[in-house]
């Protein structure tokens, strides 16, 4: 499960990094490398897609 949060977290600041700096920044690069490594491992680890992205069940479904 330490795989699952550190590639949630990974994700995040990646995010957080676009929204601040923008796509070619190189801090974003940087972030987005670590955070592509990090699920690649739990993937590798036997993790889902699911196990780091679960479905949000908050939303309405596509087209409604």
């Amino acid at each position: 499960m330490q795989l699952i949060r550190a590639a949630r977290a990974a994700q995040h600041h990646a995010v957080r990094a676009i929204a601040l700096r923008g796509l070619t920044h190189s801090l974003t690069h940087l972030l987005l490398t670590a955070a592509a490594t990090v699920a690649a491992q739990a993937w590798d680890a036997g993790h889902r897609v699911a196990d780091i992205h679960p479905a949000r069940t908050d939303r309405k479904p596509a087209g409604g």
